[in-house]
């Protein structure tokens, strides 16, 4: 027996509107399974569209210094700072994905401060952090020590922005028991077999 997605009511696929289906089929289509949290915010409709369109504005932006690897690290390591479960093993098999490296994720969620990175982004998840456990403490020492390492004002508002649009996210995966699907848990830590 599978664990549903959800402890709230998971609509069926079908009985979905037609942009979330076509939207949900898609990254079916493209990663060979539906992650979760497609179907549990599917519970309100207007909510997974508002939640969807943030989170592609963020995480698919291009220009800035960040990387789509960057982006993915600071969802890592601040989604373990929340303890979420979800996010950390979904955005952390995203990451090893894109940064072509099958140990870090791991290391990022477990301490990032020792994790096999470059001093920029050390200097990214030091932000991060601070913007994830104390916001209140920014001030222009934060940005000037981003600044030493190529890092814009830009940069760190896509830094805040991610942290606290996955401070929610980890919030609502914790609060309505949304666990990652397992196929997350292999994904980037072993080259892929060509057929």
């Amino acid at each position: 027996m599978t664990t549903p997605p959800s402890r709230f009511p998971v609509p069926a696929l079908a009985d979905l509107p037609e942009d979330m289906r076509s939207r949900i089929l898609e990254v079916q289509a493209r990663s060979g399974f539906v992650p979760n949290v497609f179907l549990a915010l599917a519970h309100r409709p207007d909510e997974w569209r508002a939640f969807f369109a943030y989170h592609d504005a963020l995480m698919l932006k291009t220009g800035g210094h960040l990387t789509k690897g960057d982006r993915e690290m600071i969802v890592v390591a601040t989604s373990a700072a929340n303890d979420c479960l979800y996010c950390v093993v979904a955005h952390g098999a995203i990451l090893r994905i894109y940064e072509k490296k099958p140990l870090v994720a791991d290391q990022v969620a477990t301490n990032w401060r020792k994790a096999d990175i470059t001093p920029r982004q050390r200097a990214m998840l030091d932000f991060a952090l601070k913007v994830c456990l104390r916001s209140g403490e920014i001030g222009e020492a934060d940005y000037a020590a981003l600044r030493e390492h190529g890092l814009d004002d830009e940069d760190a508002w896509d830094i805040i922005a991610i942290t606290a649009f996955f401070g929610m996210s980890n919030r609502m995966a914790n609060g309505i028991g949304m666990l990652p699907n397992d196929e997350f848990y292999l994904m980037g830590r072993v080259p892929k077999t060509k057929g």
